[in-house]
């Protein structure tokens, strides 16, 4: 499975492609071409949705992709919130309300100190095992199992594990790159959900606005290639929009219509978060999302719903 990193333009920005259509799709007899007409801005690429009002598709909504990067490294212990905020300051970016903050996991696995030096990982025989017939780190093997609670398949060199936040990933999220060069392996947050809820807390209270927080990781899917992200923490929105009990422009009712929003704001921010880009964290703004406490837990779906399990 590959990553894409996107180019950069401008000074230390990279680009984003979004676009958002509202509505239903109109009849053929009235269907007009969408046009894309791409917007440059020196801190964001976007596309804005156009159409005809004869079209009969709902009012678009613009929506925007800004990405934040980091000089410096972030270290246990940092203040995450400050040191968004005074990047914020140096790109001359700030949070306004309606804004959502999205921040990749590894920033905040690093300010909370989850690291395991590798050197102190004492691999077991089966991890040994494994790990020279894939040309894999055996330690890091070793530490993706202790991080599981269980393990879904193991095959062809490739480890997929439920953790305990009940994740289904590859490897219990456990990862050595962009670490150190290889000396620590970095884990997921203990709680990402708290750590959301955290950051929201710390924003609001310097900034005076209630910012939504999304924390991601890069996850692998069943059937498809390539990585997307996901919602992994989640606080101050709803993670889920529910349609249900609600009917189409054509006024047929909606029965299990229930959207993934925060993992679909997720996968945007994925076009300018890349590992490459050293970008861990972008605002989306322009989308209308739900104020709530939030959790990204609700986006697990019970095991007792769960067709594959």
């Amino acid at each position: 499975m590959t990553e894409l990193a996107m180019p950069r333009v401008g000074t230390g920005v990279s680009r984003a492609c979004v676009e958002r259509i509202e509505g239903a799709r109109p009849s053929k007899a009235r269907q007009r071409i969408l046009e894309r007409n791409v917007v440059l801005n020196r801190s964001s690429y976007f596309f804005v949705n156009e159409q005809a009002s004869m079209a009969g598709i709902g009012q678009s909504r613009e929506m925007r992709i800004i990405p934040v990067s980091l000089d410096d490294e972030i270290r246990p212990g940092d203040s995450l919130a400050e040191k968004l905020i005074q990047a914020l300051q140096h790109l001359n970016l700030s949070l306004q309300k309606g804004d959502i903050l999205i921040v990749k996991h590894k920033i905040v696995s690093k300010a909370e100190g989850q690291l395991v030096s590798l050197e102190k990982i004492t691999p077991s025989a089966a991890s040994r095992a494994w790990a020279r017939r894939y040309k894999l780190d055996a330690r890091v093997t070793e530490v993706a199992l202790q991080e599981s609670k269980r393990i879904v398949r193991r095959k062809r060199g490739v480890l997929i594990t439920e953790t305990r936040h009940g994740l289904i990933c590859a490897n219990s999220g456990v990862d050595a790159s962009n670490v150190d060069g290889g000396d620590h392996a970095l884990l997921l947050p203990k709680d990402p959900d708290a750590s959301a809820s955290k950051l929201h807390r710390q924003l609001k209270k310097r900034l005076k606005l209630s910012i939504p927080v999304i924390i991601t990781d890069s996850f692998g899917r069943p059937w498809r290639e390539g990585l997307t992200e996901v919602a992994i923490g989640v606080a101050g929105m709803k993670a889920l929009h529910d349609y249900r009990g609600q009917r189409d422009p054509h006024s047929y009712p909606l029965r299990v219509t229930i959207e993934a929003v925060a993992d679909e704001l997720a996968c945007a921010a994925g076009l300018v978060c890349g590992k490459l880009a050293r970008t861990p964290a972008c605002i989306i703004r322009g989308f209308a999302y739900r104020p709530a406490r939030g959790r990204a837990k609700e986006l697990i779906r019970p095991a007792a719903n769960d067709l594959f399990r």
